[in-house]
């Protein structure tokens, strides 16, 4: 293509005497000779030409996937060339991954879908139909106004209409999605995608964000696999909670390599320049510091919290929606929202920040480290508690949580009398399921919500040190015994 039906009107002649194959070969020398607004021009226009190239590619890719559907068996056009999928068969063609491949195979589906949908001489099908509300996206898509993948990220994001979100309003947020793309990177597109269905839940169905922060939560795990020569290979999925604890770990051990703050005492200057002149590499600092932290873990004497804070965790939510009990937060480094009982829960972890913003975006209040439990104070629960609170709950403390028995928001103090121990599975419960601690003549009980007991019958919360119960046990006949017949 020569490089003059490229390049932007107005520009010098002398800067339009390359074509791209020039371009691509001799950078060193035709690309050194444009002038920047020639070469700011040229990538502009590339970049659209790439656009419109996928924007074919999925066409294709679509009709591709069609002649290859799985009711063909091996006639198929995929299985008949030696490919098990119509993707795998794409991904071959243009040497992508597989995930660019399904990518290109959804939004050629949505793109003729749309067409369809919007054609009024079509008998188009309930499967058109319902994807008409995506034609946004599918319009912008093929006119190169975003990329395949930017089309992609939004409708993946936005999902489908239920009983609470309807077409129109996914419409609404598809036109204004795309409206913003051009000024979005692709992963900040699809942080915005996101956040705009789990606002259209919030409005009609508040509990979809728990729902959906609780599913990928349950898609999380951990897999160790032995390999032949004797190494070990790490796999796992991190829901946006956990991820945020394991990356500030992971980058405070790293961050000298990656680039940080200059104004440093000089301990962290010192600190700093021995990981930068560290032959390790930066991937192996990384798992270095993971096996350390399990190290130092199992060092800790069993009645003891695991370190003096938690790697730090900064909650964002807005003042409105935290003074409400509803709405959605964000952990800062986490492209998911959460729900505002993670944020509530963060407010008495050990090292989580607190940032509370008004509607103007101003902070108008940010987590005080007086709200946390310190070491001792950690210590001290633990030899109390002996673990988890929990009825029935067998965790040690060095897996557990202080929680505050009455919320800091709300005047309870961080001493051990407003303090609790519990696992994170049950100081889940606690924040999002509706169960209750309360003190009862002097004891710790548990009240269950009405989901769980329509009567909502206290349960003990009795310590799990067997010398702190005993004590308590006898105690109680000398308290029967002083008590007026």
């Amino acid at each position: 293509m020569p490089y003059s039906n490229i390049v932007t009107s107005g520009l010098p002649a002398a800067d339009a005497t390359f074509d791209v194959p020039s371009l691509m070969l001799f950078a060193g020398s035709a690309v050194g000779q444009l002038t920047d607004d020639a070469l700011l021009a040229v990538q502009s226009r590339l970049a659209e030409l790439r656009r419109r190239t996928e924007t074919n590619l999925a066409i294709l890719a679509d009709e591709i996937a069609r002649r290859s559907h799985h009711s063909l068996g091996h006639d198929g056009l995929a299985q008949r060339l030696g490919s098990r999928t119509p993707q795998h068969l794409i991904q071959q063609l243009t040497a992508t991954s597989a995930r660019d491949a399904a990518a290109l195979v959804r939004m050629g589906s949505l793109l003729e879908r749309t067409a369809i949908a919007a054609d009024p001489h079509s008998a188009a099908d309930i499967s058109a139909r319902t994807q008409a509300w995506l034609a946004p996206v599918a319009a912008a898509v093929a006119e190169a106004r975003v990329s395949v993948e930017a089309g992609d990220a939004i409708a993946r994001a936005l999902g489908q209409p239920d009983d609470h979100v309807t077409a129109l309003q996914l419409a609404a947020a598809a036109r204004q999605l795309v409206a913003q793309a051009a000024l979005l990177t692709l992963e900040q597109l699809a942080v915005h995608a996101r956040d705009a269905r789990a606002l259209l839940d919030l409005e009609g169905q508040p509990e979809q964000v728990a729902e959906r922060e609780q599913a990928m939560r349950d898609r999380r795990y951990l897999f160790l696999s032995r390999q032949p020569d004797g190494m070990t290979r790490l796999n796992g999925l991190l829901d946006p909670e956990s991820a945020a604890l394991v990356r500030d770990a992971v980058d405070g051990a790293t961050s000298p390599r990656r680039g940080g703050p200059r104004f440093v005492s000089p301990g962290e200057r010192d600190r700093a320049e021995r990981i930068a002149a560290d032959l390790r590499t930066t991937e192996q600092l990384a798992l270095d510091a993971l096996v350390d932290l399990v190290r130092l873990g199992g060092d800790v004497a069993p009645t003891e919290i695991i370190g003096t804070r938690s790697p730090a965790v900064q909650v964002i939510v807005a003042e409105r929606d935290l003074r409400a009990g509803r709405g959605i937060a964000r952990i800062e480094g986490q492209s998911e929202p959460v729900s505002i009982e993670t944020a509530d829960r963060h407010r008495c972890s050990s090292g989580a920040v607190p940032i509370v913003i008004d509607a103007r975006g101003d902070v108008v209040a940010l987590g005080r480290e007086t709200r946390l439990y310190t070491r001792r104070q950690r210590i001290a629960l633990a030899a109390r508690d002996g673990g988890c609170r929990f009825p029935g709950c067998d965790r040690p403390p060095s897996w557990t949580e202080a929680h505050h028995i009455v919320p800091w928001s709300e005047g309870g103090t961080t001493d051990l009398a407003h303090g609790v121990l519990l696992c994170r599975h049950h100081h889940l419960l606690l924040h999002n399921n509706g169960w209750r601690l309360e003190r009862s003549s002097g004891e710790l009980v548990l009240i269950p919500p009405r989901s769980v007991d329509s009567e909502q019958r206290p349960m003990p919360a009795r310590s799990k040190n067997p010398i702190i119960e005993l004590e308590r046990d006898r105690e109680r006949p000398r308290e029967r015994d002083r008590q007026p017949a």
